[in-house]
């Protein structure tokens, strides 16, 4: 009862408001994504029997589960229902660190007075209530760091609840695939086959010397985690690290008007983000995905951050004719990182540019038209390619 690190995942999020909002689906398998050509944003637990995963391929997820009824993602939708779910955790506690939309990191120390209850009950409080006004249901993972608490949420889904104690975390550790650790990727865990490290129990055979030396500084990481050892405090403010948008296309393509068009549409949905969080970034980032899957990325730094969406687009496209005739591609994508507030953001004027400016206080007046009358009240010719 006196654990308080938590971490709640709801339980197949988009599928399961897609089902709540229309009940034909409730006894169908159901998955979110983006056309054939596209992949699987998430699936319902019906379609993951068939096999079905997130980030699969629309294809394959149809061959594995030709049945399903597939849906088109609604971000605004899912994002509304994500503020309800956080509203009811900021009533639990300040400290919340959110992942995603439907998954976050809760510290309950010293919540227990305020609320009468220890945070076990709290947390069964907060996915009743979700059930009950929301229509959706959670799995909670309760430990005492984050590590754990991320591992116990993800035991017993869906509509789990998980603890991990300190006394029996040695134990329960002991004969776990080291898989289970959080961010250990398929090359990590390649590096990790190849030195005979399978569980946790092969990973406390390795002194830490010898896990630096082999991975770096994963092997600290490492060391530390294979004892359950997670001194990361959950914090309410975690920056934003990068913002970006990307699109497949239906047939692939090496059309340059084509890509132009959708680098527009690209770059004002990345800087309609960070204008809305009054960031800007230093750096720009263009990646495209050939028809064989492989990846190119390229990436400029700018000479001070920009939240302009002309701005990105004059920058990606210079990237793009960079990378030349390279195609057919299935994917673009564009982003912004190095992140910072915008008051730092597009003081300068461009001297090889004299019509930036302009081009800036068109874009400021697109974008108070567009607030006010809604996103297609007004578009660049470009976009429409």
């Amino acid at each position: 009862m006196d654990l308080s690190i938590a971490h709640m995942d709801c339980d197949a999020f988009y599928a399961s408001v897609e089902k709540r909002d229309n009940p034909e689906l409730v006894d169908k398998p159901v998955i979110i994504g983006g056309g054939r050509r596209g992949v699987v944003s998430t699936a319902c637990y019906i379609a993951r029997i068939k096999g079905v995963r997130s980030a699969m391929p629309m294809f394959q997820a149809l061959r594995l589960c030709p049945e399903a009824v597939v849906i088109k993602p609604r971000g605004s939708v899912y994002t509304e229902v994500s503020r309800q779910i956080r509203a009811m955790m900021d009533e639990m506690t300040p400290i919340v660190e959110p992942l995603s939309l439907d998954e976050a990191f809760m510290d309950l120390s010293g919540t227990a007075k305020l609320h009468g209850a220890p945070p076990a009950v709290m947390l069964a409080r907060l996915v009743k209530r979700m059930q009950d006004e929301l229509g959706l249901t959670g799995s909670i993972g309760l430990s005492h760091n984050k590590f754990l608490a991320k591992i116990a949420s993800d035991l017993d889904k869906p509509r789990g609840f998980s603890v991990i104690g300190k006394a029996e975390t040695a134990d329960f550790l002991r004969d776990k695939p080291v898989r289970m650790i959080w961010g250990v990727g398929t090359a990590a865990q390649a590096g990790l086959d190849r030195a005979g490290i399978h569980t946790f129990a092969d990973l406390l055979r390795w002194d830490k010397t010898d896990l630096q030396a082999r991975f770096g500084s994963m092997g600290t990481r490492l060391y530390h985690l294979a004892r359950g050892e997670d001194r990361r405090r959950v914090s309410a403010r975690t920056p934003i690290k990068s913002i970006s948008n990307e699109t497949t296309f239906f047939e692939d393509t090496a059309s340059v008007d084509l890509l132009d068009g959708h680098l527009w549409r690209l770059a004002e949905k990345v800087t309609d983000r960070a204008k809305a969080r009054d960031l800007a970034g230093r750096v720009v980032v263009l990646k495209l995905k050939r028809a064989n899957h492989s990846l190119i990325s390229r990436r400029v730094s700018l000479r001070e951050p920009t939240q302009m969406a002309d701005r990105l687009y004059r920058t990606a496209r210079g990237l793009l004719d960079q990378v030349g005739n390279e195609g057919p591609y299935r994917l673009i994508g564009v982003g912004l990182s190095e992140l910072t507030p915008a008051g730092k953001a597009d003081l300068t004027p461009d001297l090889l540019d004299p019509n930036a400016a302009k081009r800036d206080r068109a874009e400021r007046a697109s974008d108070a038209i567009r607030e006010k009358f809604g996103k297609d009240a007004i578009r660049k010719g470009r976009s429409l390619r």
